[in-house]
């Protein structure tokens, strides 16, 4: 357990690494104030679990589908996979995925209250206060503190993590702009940080509809906009005639780029058409939720994957994500203790 260090902590993310960060670093800091902004209406992230407006028993995961965890992560992560399976929140994955080509060493969970659920575990353990639909604009270093001008206002800190998508952080205004174009080879490797992006439908169903599929989730290889579909209830281990079946798509990568600047509810009808090619005898859902992942998976990541980089000292000013490692929960891991470990080292704790 560490001194006090930071009266205020800002972190730019709710998603799983920004959630992660805050619970390591509230272990070590007690006594710190922790905020957490997100600028989406609730956390999740990419590990986002929406539920329908029509049917109050279905739900469905929009972005990650399920957590694969490699052999060696079994080893190197297993306390934070351990804690989350005692609390409900991980189960191994008993249905089939059709077209999944992890090694077979890799071991699958399922998220039975909902990916997002993961996140919001670790949020609640760091005691943090949580500012959702809240957007950073700029950031601004005065002497010993960080002004962080947001959708809702300013926040003055003496540490700002930032967890969002690369992309994101060079857009920012603000001197931040002036501390990383004075740094070279941040700048650069920056810049060569690249996502692929996707199209995410959500369909729900009334409790009763059955959805007569062998498979809880199938990879898609013959058609041009559907690359993945799943029974998300079923996927998850909910399938029962209590709960409202749902189903999630996601578009493959090159249907996603040639579209990404079309609206996602303007893609909607498009994708639907595709999906009744792949799932001819598919039930009408009640509802259908879109949505765009911009910034759906890393493709290419910081060079040498340091899980976090060090922007400024004092005051402090890291950068982290998946960015910053590598695109599933355990690259969020990874770089949320690679923060951990920064903090402690820079202040000599």
């Amino acid at each position: 357990m560490l001194a006090n260090t930071f009266e205020r902590i800002v972190i730019a993310g709710a998603g799983m690494t920004g959630a992660l960060s805050a619970a390591l670093l509230r272990f070590d800091l007690t006594s710190s104030e922790i905020v957490i902004i997100d600028k989406s209406r609730g956390t999740g992230g990419r590990m986002s679990t929406s539920r329908s407006n029509e049917v109050e028993t279905s739900t469905v995961d929009l972005g990650a589908q399920y957590i694969s965890v490699a052999k060696d992560y079994q080893i190197k992560h297993k306390t934070f996979h351990d804690e989350l399976v005692s609390n409900g929140l991980l189960a191994p994955l008993i249905g089939s995925i059709e077209g999944d080509r992890s090694a077979g060493d890799t071991v699958h969970y399922v998220t039975p209250k909902g990916v997002s659920s993961l996140v919001k575990h670790f949020i609640k353990k760091s005691e943090s206060i949580l500012k959702t639909d809240t957007v950073i604009q700029s950031v601004d270093i005065d002497k010993d503190q960080i002004k962080v001008e947001d959708s809702k206002g300013q926040r003055l800190c003496d540490a700002l993590i930032l967890t969002m998508p690369v992309p994101q952080i060079l857009a920012l205004k603000g001197n931040i702009q002036q501390l990383i174009n004075s740094k070279s080879d941040v700048k650069k490797n920056l810049e060569a940080v690249s996502y692929s992006s996707r199209f995410a439908l959500g369909l729900f169903y009334k409790p009763g509809i059955q959805l007569n599929y062998s498979w809880s989730g199938k990879y898609i290889t013959d058609n041009p906009c559907i690359r993945f579909v799943a029974i998300d209830n079923k996927k998850r281990g909910l399938d029962s005639s209590e709960v409202g079946p749902s189903i999630v798509v996601h578009t493959s990568v090159p249907f996603s780029l040639k579209n990404l600047e079309t609206d996602k509810e303007d893609m909607r009808d498009v994708i639907m058409s595709h999906l009744k090619q792949v799932l001819p005898d598919l039930p009408e859902p009640v509802e259908v939720k879109s949505h765009k992942w911009r910034y759906s998976q890393v493709h290419k990541g910081y060079e040498g994957s340091p899980g976090c980089v060090v922007l400024s000292e004092k005051p402090l000013i890291i950068l982290a994500g998946d960015g910053f490692t590598h695109s599933n929960m355990d690259g969020c891991i990874s770089s949320a203790l690679s923060v951990q470990t920064t903090v402690k080292e820079l202040c000599k704790l």
